[in-house]
């Protein structure tokens, strides 16, 4: 198997377009993606919510990972970039430096924390 390790965002995106068009046929449409990272959201909601809340496993739980969830939701995020021509390094980019921006201070300054 190839290493991911040292990939770029923009070699992930190509990786999973190839992957798409190789096995996948064709993207899906925008909004069942957007409804399949819904879904693989609540997956790593359920899960942390039994590995840190209060609840406890089912049988089904026990067969998904926290780590194979965090993966399919970057997965679709991905699929959703590619198919929106999102360059998700550039909007990486802009939003690091919003963050910055907006919360250079906040943060140090907040007393709860």
């Amino acid at each position: 198997m190839e290493n991911f390790n040292d990939l770029t965002l923009p070699q992930l995106q190509s990786k999973v377009d190839e992957w798409i068009k190789k096995y996948g046929v064709r993207y899906f449409s925008e909004l069942t993606n957007m409804t399949i990272l819904t879904e693989e959201v609540g997956e790593l909601a359920r899960l942390m919510a039994r590995t840190y809340g209060e609840q406890s496993f089912k049988t089904s739980d026990k067969e998904s990972t926290i780590r194979d969830e965090l993966a399919d939701i970057i997965w679709v995020t991905i699929c959703l970039a590619n198919q929106m021509n999102i360059d998700l390094s550039d909007s990486l980019k802009n939003n690091f430096e919003k963050k910055t921006a907006r919360d250079q201070k906040r943060h140090i300054e907040n007393d709860k924390l």
